[in-house]
């Protein structure tokens, strides 16, 4: 079962999203992408991991064939046989003078994606558009739709199909859509998973990382940070938390400290 588990959540992992357009900037982003797909210009789109900038660049150019500019040789190859592509991460490109020099000498259609900060002397002369689009963290309307997409990705994809608990959900926006995506996934599952199985996927995460003459210790707060954090949340208090675990007041604050990092 918890095979099953760990192949069905790695499926799930790669659905893309369609880009939301609930915040005014997200909108506005995909207004400019609409503009573009009526125009014969070459555009980059910036913005940091997993804000929608290849679902963007695909909505702009649906027949272009994607290339991550990493990989030059492959690039070049392609750029002999097509007249429109789009480039994603730019900014790890080889030999980008290279690249955008056979764009510009072969007026190939180029839709290109990059991170925020990226910056180089042609670029100007290459891409009549530019625009960004920004964080999660600084669209919050869609965020709440993004949850609720992905809420029925997961129900679809696992089977089941109960209200998400969004009480003490805070949303992991460290890589924007992609970990939000991956949070609501897990979050999910877990609702309904059975101790049985949850033991199995602790087991499976520690059975490679064990050899050390103190694993007990250093993997003690895999078993006491949750316990601990769940105790917490639920009582309000260390001195009722510290009675239903059976532990000393002293004890269970020792160990909130040597947890810290992980509460």
């Amino acid at each position: 079962m918890m095979m099953k588990i760990v192949v069905v959540l790695a499926m799930a992992l790669v659905v893309d999203a369609s880009f939301i357009t609930a915040s005014a900037s997200s909108a506005e982003a995909f207004k400019t992408a609409t503009l573009l797909k009526t125009l014969s210009v070459n555009s980059l789109i910036t913005g940091e991991v997993g804000v929608g900038k290849k679902s963007l660049a695909q909505y702009i150019l649906p027949d272009a064939v994607l290339i991550d500019a990493s990989n030059l040789d492959e690039l070049l190859t392609t750029l002999k046989s097509v007249n429109q592509v789009i480039i994603a991460n730019l900014e790890n490109s080889p030999n980008i003078n290279k690249v955008l020099d056979f764009l510009s000498e072969n007026n190939i259609r180029v839709i290109a994606t990059a991170k925020s900060s990226y910056y180089h002397e042609q670029i100007d002369k290459i891409f009549s558009i530019k625009f960004d689009i920004p964080p999660l963290s600084k669209r919050e309307e869609d965020i709440e739709e993004l949850i609720q997409k992905f809420t029925k990705e997961a129900s679809h994809m696992f089977s089941i199909n109960y209200d998400f608990n969004l009480e003490s959900f805070t949303p992991d926006l460290s890589q924007n859509v992609n970990s939000l995506r991956r949070q609501v996934m897990i979050s999910y599952l877990l609702q309904d998973i059975k101790e049985s199985e949850l033991i199995g996927i602790i087991e499976a995460y520690l059975v490679d990382k064990l050899g050390s003459n103190n694993d007990y210790k250093s993997f003690l707060h895999i078993y006491e940070a949750p316990l601990i954090k769940a105790g917490l949340h639920r009582f309000k208090s260390q001195l009722q938390l510290s009675d239903k675990l059976g532990l000393n007041r002293n004890t269970l604050r020792k160990k909130i400290v040597d947890n810290k990092q992980y509460l």
